[in-house]
C-alpha cells in the first residue's frame, strides 16, 4: 500500500490524529530548518524558526485546502515567518553595509585570497553577514534560488508573489552582493 500522501496525513492531523502530524514533522523537517537558516543565518534562529514553522502550521492545519502540495504550503508559512524575524531584526539594526564593509573588508579579502580553513570560515561568516543585510525579500528569493534550488515559478508560490517579482527581487539581491564584492575587492587591492 505504501506511505500515505502528505495531504492524507495532513486531513487526519487536522482531525487530531497527532501521530499523523508527527510523521509530517519527520519528513519536512530537515527542509524547513535548513531553509530557516538559510535565510536567517544561524542554526540556533534556525531551531526556534522552524519550532514556530510547525506550531503555525498544526494551528492552521484546518485551512490547508489542498490546492498546493503540502511541502510548498508549509514552505510559504516558513518563508513568511522567516520574513517576519528578518524584518524585527532590520528594525534593530545598528551596523550599517558601509560600516561591515570598512570593518571586514580586508579580512574577507585576505580570506579570499588564501586557501586556510580559518580564513574560509571567517569569509563565510562576513558572506553571511552582507546576505543578512539585503532587503528580507531579496534574501529569501535568493536563499530559496541558490539554497534550496527551487524554480521561479516555486519561489513566486512560496511567497506569494509574482514570477517578475521574483526576478526582479533576484536581479537587485545580486546587483547588491556583486557591489559589495566589489568593496571587498577594492580594499583588497589597496
Amino acid at each position: 500500500m505504501g506511505e500515505p500522501r502528505d495531504e492524507d496525513l495532513a486531513r487526519r492531523a487536522a482531525g487530531g490524529d497527532d501521530a499523523a502530524f508527527a510523521e509530517l514533522v519527520r519528513r519536512h523537517a530537515p527542509r524547513v530548518r535548513a531553509l530557516c537558516e538559510a535565510t536567517l543565518g544561524g542554526p540556533a534562529e534556525a531551531d526556534d524558526a522552524a519550532q514556530e514553522t510547525f506550531l503555525k502550521a498544526h494551528r492552521s492545519l484546518g485551512r490547508f485546502d489542498g490546492r498546493s502540495a503540502f511541502a510548498t504550503w508549509l514552505h510559504r508559512i516558513a518563508v513568511n515567518h522567516c520574513l517576519d524575524v528578518l524584518r524585527a531584526a532590520s528594525r534593530r539594526r545598528s551596523e550599517s553595509l558601509d560600516a561591515l564593509l570598512e570593518a571586514d573588508g580586508a579580512a574577507l579579502g585576505l580570506a579570499l585570497s588564501e586557501e586556510s580553513p580559518a580564513k574560509a570560515l571567517e569569509a563565510r561568516d562576513t558572506a553571511e553577514r552582507l546576505l543578512a543585510r539585503l532587503n528580507p525579500e531579496q534574501r529569501l528569493a535568493l536563499t530559496l534560488r541558490e539554497t534550496e534550488g527551487l524554480s521561479y515559478e516555486e519561489i513566486a508560490d512560496a511567497m506569494s508573489c509574482s514570477l517578475d517579482s521574483v526576478k526582479a527581487r533576484l536581479r537587485r539581491a545580486r546587483a547588491e552582493l556583486l557591489e559589495a564584492a566589489r568593496h571587498f575587492s577594492d580594499v583588497r587591492d589597496v
